[in-house]
């Protein structure tokens, strides 16, 4: 996978001001070994019905952020299992996690699922 390949599934970084490059989807360019990890770590997170489920509850949540207490009672798992597939889709790069006093509240990476479609797709944005 190319820089650029690598960027539109990551996003700029941090630090740059610079928009998010277009690239060739996978389907036109082999991924290199270090972003085909990358993405496989994206797609690992979301082989996983809860994790998925998780990532729609945060996103149709209001404000397009939730609380782990918003999100326990919907998934019907305990907290200490909800936390740990949460924190998958933090690593993974999907969601964003901010401490606001003892609770955690997560957030969809913005462009972070465009950006996976983008890269199956079999035509060029």
């Amino acid at each position: 996978m190319t820089t650029a390949q690598l960027t539109l599934l990551t996003g700029p970084p941090a630090t740059s001001s610079a928009p998010v490059v277009c690239c060739a989807p996978l389907v036109r360019e082999a991924a290199d070994p270090a972003a085909a990890v990358d993405l496989a770590r994206a797609f690992k997170a979301l082989g996983d019905p809860a994790r998925v489920r998780l990532l729609s509850l945060v996103a149709a949540h209001e404000g397009a952020e939730a609380c782990v207490c918003d999100l326990v009672e919907p998934l019907g798992l305990a907290q200490a299992t909800v936390s740990h597939h949460l924190k998958i889709l933090v690593d993974a790069g999907l969601l964003t996690r901010e401490k606001r006093g003892k609770w955690a509240y997560y957030a969809v990476v913005p462009g972070s699922l465009t950006r996976l479609g983008a890269l199956l797709t079999e035509t060029a944005a």
